[in-house]
């Protein structure tokens, strides 16, 4: 097998049967120059040889591909006119399939060894997603669930978007958030608030605790170094859940961020926060209540928790994702099934690139886990 560009493997035996275009084409070309009128010369044609191959070949196909041109135009000289070998025209173009040959050869080290660091990178990006952002367990308690995370760097494979969830003695707590900034600062700060909540989810405190243990912890850690009375300007939007295993009422303390949306029987019921708390991040700058609100969660529904990257998602026209629009209608009651249409439907909206990192957590409550309390 050889590597391709992508970080995919492809097989050798394609590379070895393109390399018959390029040879056949230095067979052709040389024996209709041999052929040809005196006046005729179409040995500046065998450049196209190693000019091709490095889009199927590595190093050691091209070498050998411009030494055969090399060779052929040699031959070329001798079979026409002997002393046509030793003229300045003939060796002007033999020096240029050399230096092409060179040229190509350097062109094709340098790509392979890109290729192998893009590999490389991908497989780093890839191992700090699942320590900092790990899939979500399919069975949580009673309930179901899938994620998705797609991010706006196809090599950066992780962002500032993030999600958890922590079962606790009575329920599951879930956490979905968005944080300011992109690069290698936001995943830091997204692994900050990923720690915090996995550290304090699953104690025995009310919501509104939790939460506002997150925001003096986010405060702490976002001061500016050698700062002790204001913060930085990063913050985190966030929505924290709490799904008790015998209540068909989900309580959430909404964070500045985008409002959960259930859906049920394929219509979609938007869950606005009425009383939304300031980001994480931001409660030390002003006098921050933490409202724990509440909405039904009845078997057969999904709960849809995501980030703005999918609602603010712009199509060719530059029109934003209608997300409960464009699942309005859609029967999916599994929550895989219905990750993999939503994955489909948003890429195929927006041409198949994100301007900005997206993550969704779908949960599902199936219709056998019916409240016995």
């Amino acid at each position: 097998m050889s590597q391709g560009l992508d970080g995919t493997r492809r097989p050798e035996r394609t590379g070895r049967a393109w390399i018959l275009v390029p040879i056949a084409w230095i067979v052709v070309v040389s024996v209709v120059d041999v052929l040809a009128p005196p006046h005729i010369h179409l040995g500046p044609l065998l450049v196209a040889a190693p000019a091709i191959t490095p889009s199927f070949g590595g190093p050691r196909t091209v070498g050998l591909v411009a030494a055969l041109a090399v060779c052929a135009q040699t031959a070329i000289g001798v079979l026409r006119d002997p002393d046509e070998l030793l003229s300045a025209n003939h060796e002007a173009q033999i020096i240029a399939l050399v230096l092409v040959g060179v040229s190509l050869v350097v062109f094709c080290v340098f790509r392979e060894r890109r290729a192998r660091e893009l590999v490389q990178v991908r497989y780093v990006s890839e191992a700090a997603q699942r320590v900092v952002l790990p899939p979500l367990p399919q069975q949580l308690g009673p309930l179901r669930t899938a994620s998705l995370y797609l991010a706006a760097e196809a090599e950066a494979r992780i962002g500032g978007d993030l999600y958890a969830a922590v079962r606790t003695a009575s329920g599951t707590r879930l956490i979905v958030g968005d944080v300011r900034g992109k690069g290698m600062t936001a995943v830091e700060d997204a692994a900050l608030l990923l720690g915090a909540f996995r550290v304090a989810a699953h104690r025995q405190v009310g919501l509104d605790e939790l939460v506002a243990y997150l925001d003096r912890s986010v405060c702490w850690e976002l001061m500016e170094p050698g700062e002790t009375g204001r913060y930085g300007e990063t913050f985190i939007t966030a929505v924290v859940v709490d799904i008790p295993d015998r209540d068909e009422r989900v309580r959430m303390v909404s964070c500045g961020h985008p409002p959960p949306v259930v859906l049920r029987g394929g219509r979609p019921l938007t869950r606005e926060a009425r009383r939304p708390a300031p980001p994480l991040g931001l409660g030390g700058m002003a006098t921050a209540r933490y409202d724990v609100e509440s909405f039904d969660f009845e078997p057969g529904d999904l709960l849809l928790l995501y980030t703005d990257g999918i609602t603010e998602a712009r199509d060719a026209d530059g029109a934003f994702y209608p997300l409960t629009r464009r699942i309005a209608g859609w029967d999916e009651t599994d929550c895989d099934a219905f990750v993999r249409r939503f994955r489909s439907d948003l890429l195929r909206y927006v041409g198949g690139r994100l301007d900005d990192d997206a993550a969704m957590v779908v949960v599902e409550r199936p219709t056998g886990s019916r409240s016995r309390a």
